[in-house]
């Protein structure tokens, strides 16, 4: 009895006060301001333009959460938040809560969560349709998250013959497919998705100087004809907002438009087979209960599965550390 404690209980109902404790720190550009050598709260108050009362609260509340550590009435960057939090970061990472906790993706999980769990998906589904901003926003803020993702993609296939032509699926901020042109000189790539969306890749493509090797594809991965053939075709992020006979449907459609030899790569967060560890490819299936109307992360039972399914060979897994994802190649069968 000893152990009792309504503690997780209560740290969990109020978990919305954690997400706006970041939003207004990094509104406020809290942690940048520390960085550069404010650290009591009358500093980083005058530094902000906040109050000093209230920079005090937000503080004191960082440093519980674990953002910041204080001694002394003085506040330090922890190593994390000194890499992914201070804006002259490399590496950082603050603006992905511009579409994380977006007001679209706050109604959708917290307006009537019961709806979302008896219906077995959402009951909003705004995000999923048709040239929807949401995946502008998806586009330009979580594309510093995903950029070490999609080198870390196009790194595992450098000892395997280079290939000549790419389709990059659900493209979004276009990363994968700039990944692979950066990694294979030879390669032009063609990037699928929404055009609004493909209005940041393209700026991102411009930005790495590839020219005429990358082109666009504008419309959705179930209508457009994928052309072909590629020796590679990418899906990151994209096949855990459907259910299992969606992503079958949809990797049959990949698998006609390969060359002989050529590959899908995947990446998903792939929970063990216990579907509660590791724990944020475990969670990411409930944020795709509340957003999608059917999707799920897959354990990779799942995966193998659907690939077999749709005409691949035994597919191998690739952890891309020390992101919570995984990469999943798979050889066109027969």
């Amino acid at each position: 009895m000893a152990d009792l404690s309504p503690g997780l209980l209560m740290d969990t109902v109020l978990g919305y006060f954690r997400t706006s404790a970041i939003k207004a720190a990094i509104e406020l550009d809290v942690f940048t301001a520390i960085a550069e050598g404010a650290e009591d709260a009358a500093a980083i108050g005058r530094r902000t333009g906040a109050a000093e009362p209230g920079i005090q609260a937000l503080a004191d509340h960082l440093t519980v959460m674990g953002f910041l550590e204080k001694s002394d009435g003085r506040y330090r960057l922890t190593p994390s938040s000194a890499v992914f939090l201070d804006r002259r970061s490399s590496a950082f990472l603050g603006d992905f809560h511009r579409f994380l906790a977006a007001p679209e993706m706050i109604a959708l999980a917290l307006s009537d969560p019961a709806a979302f769990v008896r219906n077995g998906g959402s009951v909003g589904l705004a995000n999923t349709a048709p040239e929807d901003p949401v995946w502008v926003g998806f586009a330009r803020y979580m594309a510093p998250f995903f950029g070490p993702v999609a080198q870390a993609t196009a790194a595992y296939f450098a000892n395997l013959p280079a290939p000549g032509r790419v389709l990059d699926i659900a493209a979004g901020h276009g990363l994968f497919g700039i990944a692979f042109a950066r990694q294979f000189p030879g390669c032009e790539v063609t990037a699928l998705d929404w055009d609004n969306v493909l209005g940041v890749a393209r700026e991102n493509a411009v930005a790495a100087g590839l020219g005429d090797r990358f082109k666009t594809l504008p419309g959705s991965a179930f209508e457009v004809a994928f052309g072909g053939p590629y020796d590679i075709i990418l899906m990151p992020n994209f096949l855990h907002h459907f259910d299992e006979a969606t992503c079958i449907g949809l990797l049959g459609k990949a698998r006609a438009a390969l060359a002989p030899g050529g590959r899908v790569a995947i990446v998903e967060f792939v929970p063990n087979e216990d579907r509660v560890s590791p724990p944020m490819p475990a969670m990411f299936a409930f944020v795709m209960l509340a957003t999608t109307p059917g999707g799920t992360s897959f354990p990779p039972s799942a995966l193998k599965r659907m690939l077999a399914q749709a005409g691949f060979g035994e597919p191998e897994f690739a952890p891309l550390a020390p992101s919570p994802q995984t990469l999943i190649v798979a050889a066109a069968a027969g």
